[in-house]
């Protein structure tokens, strides 16, 4: 981006974004909103609530835990309690902004190396500033865009002319702070190591380098975990995997296909000849950075198939890839457009395929902006509004079990068992046994049971129902209403 045009492009990129994620959070806000679309979300604004008002990590005040999987997303979270005294929607926000504007940069610096092209309007950056996975991703609370930026930053790294191995190897130590599975990125590191260098001896002297880049901040990574909570990986590492172990007796070509659709609802399903097209090019073409992407996205996917086939909503997992796939489609479909442009037919197939794709990606962002704004809805008519009933009507030394502890342990910041084994890790090992679970409430003393009624088929059997959610919201997705249990009586 040397020239005068070419400088226009991030303003372009930003104004993308601030419009996109602007939409998102008006629509939610004239439903329920301000609010998260994921429970998950209050995990994090609780971790960053306790450390900036009382300097420690816990999600329980005076318990230190590990249950936040993004150390430095809880982190930078904490900023905006310190400076928005408690409020967390706003600052929030505008990080899930400069995760979305740094995907689109990010993306736009990829295609345009890989393309060749230029000039003033990024093609690339405004697709991913305003592709509805991406902007519900933004508007999530969570660590999502950041993640899916510094994967892009760090793929766009790699085809650098002269890539300093040391410094690439940092940026992977930092993403493991911002989720663990950055580490993945040591995958393409290697093969544009192994396949781009001249001799062996500068393949191990990179390779040095590139650990050493790693070894600065993922080994301070790993200490953490374990001084919290005694073990090298965040709980739900572990807490994940035995949740949704069910999901693995699936056929395992099954679920790498059904993570592979996930991209594909919206725009992305025209980006996929794209996607092709650009892996056999950088095959053909010895491009060994852009066929470390594709093969990034492919393992990645293929990871989450194997060990955490979880789907739901709109494959919030596989999010922090899914940018791989739609700028390598997007340079795939630039590259096939312009062998189409030799003729009139193919030039008026070629405008065609574009416009098509600008449709489907405009409609998509109008749905996905309804599938936000219900979400929101749902969490907070559901999740936040038991919450705050629990903050009102129950003492302040209550034990309550939950399975959703997120807006439970901010709006109410009473001490709790987490069925997710999130913040209780002791849970994990009997996490789908309901008669175990049963027994461990029991003899912790548990007052009050808070879950969705089908979430459980013999924990709330014959329990008094003491508050049930009357949002429509949920019901209208079909789900159902989240129910306060009580688990027994106070002596």
């Amino acid at each position: 981006m040397n020239s005068k045009t070419d400088r226009l492009a991030p303003w372009i990129v930003g104004l993308a974004a601030a419009v996109a994620l602007g939409g998102y959070l008006f629509a939610s806000g004239r439903l329920e909103g301000p609010g998260f679309p994921l429970d998950d979300a209050w995990i994090h604004q609780t971790y960053a609530r306790n450390l900036a008002e009382r300097g420690e990590w816990s999600f329980v005040a005076g318990q230190t835990s590990g249950g936040s999987t993004a150390p430095l997303w809880s982190s930078l979270l904490a900023a905006g309690h310190i400076l928005g005294r408690g409020t967390p929607y706003a600052w929030t926000y505008v990080l899930g902004l400069l995760g979305l504007l740094g995907l689109g940069l990010a993306g736009e610096g990829f295609f345009r190396r890989e393309t060749g092209q230029g000039g003033w309007l990024p093609w690339a950056g405004i697709f991913l500033a305003g592709e509805w996975h991406m902007v519900w991703a933004a508007g999530s609370g969570m660590e999502t865009a950041w993640m899916g930026a510094l994967v892009l930053l760090a793929l766009w790294a790699l085809g650098a002319r002269k890539l300093r191995w040391e410094l690439l190897g940092v940026l992977i130590g930092f993403m493991v702070w911002v989720r663990p599975d950055g580490i993945t990125l040591l995958g393409p590191a290697l093969l544009v190591l192994v396949l781009g260098s001249k001799s062996w001896g500068e393949r191990w002297m990179s390779a040095a380098r590139l650990a050493v880049g790693i070894a600065l901040l993922f080994a301070p990574y790993l200490l953490f975990n374990h001084l919290v909570q005694g073990s090298w990986w965040p709980n739900t590492f572990y807490a994940k995997q035995a949740e949704y172990a069910a999901l693995q007796t699936a056929p395992l070509l099954a679920r790498i296909l059904t993570e592979l659709s996930l991209p594909l609802i919206g725009a992305g399903l025209l980006l996929a000849p794209g996607f092709v097209y650009f892996a056999w090019v950088s095959l053909r073409e010895k491009r060994w950075a852009g066929l470390g992407a594709v093969l990034w996205f492919l393992g990645y996917a293929g990871l989450y198939a194997w060990r955490l086939p979880a789907t739901y909503q709109y494959g919030r997992y596989l999010m922090p890839a899914m940018p791989v796939y739609f700028v390598c489609g997007v340079v795939g479909v630039a590259l096939l457009v312009s062998r189409m442009r030799a003729g009139r037919a193919g030039r008026l197939s070629a405008l065609g395929w574009v416009a098509l794709i600008a449709a489907l990606w405009a409609g998509f962002y109008g749905l996905g902006m309804t599938r936000y704004s219900q979400d929101v809805a749902i969490i907070e008519t559901e999740m936040v509004a038991a919450a705050r009933w629990v903050a009102k009507n129950t003492p302040e030394d209550t034990l309550i079990a939950a399975h959703d502890i997120g807006a439970l342990g901010y709006f109410s910041q009473r001490d709790l068992v987490d069925l997710a084994g999130l913040v209780s890790p002791e849970v994990i090992p009997f996490i789908r046994d309901e008669a175990e679970i049963a027994s461990y409430l029991d003899q912790r003393g548990v007052a009050y049971l808070m879950t969705f009624p089908g979430w459980y088929s013999k924990l709330p059997v014959g329990r008094e129902i003491l508050w049930q959610s009357e949002g429509e919201y949920s019901p209208q997705a079909g789900g159902e209403n989240m129910t306060i249990y009580r688990w027994r009586r106070s002596d």
